[in-house]
């Protein structure tokens, strides 16, 4: 998963919260993210635009740290 913007990615299923390490090393929680969402945004051959097109501007997200 070579990624400019994302380090790596975490879903928790029965939570519904996509967790997204970006390479800055800041770490935010999208929530309720279907898993249906998420398994598009595992496949999409640009995570960084699948992100900031299709669960950004839809999906409420916290700030959990700074790695």
């Amino acid at each position: 998963m070579p990624s400019s913007v994302i380090r790596k990615y975490f879903y928790k299923p029965e939570l519904q919260i996509l967790t997204i390490v970006y390479v800055s090393g800041a770490v935010y929680n999208y929530l309720d993210v279907p898993q249906e969402v998420f398994d598009d945004f595992r496949a999409a051959f640009s995570k960084g635009v699948y992100l900031n097109r299709n669960i950004k501007p839809f999906f409420k997200y916290k700030k959990v740290s700074d790695i």
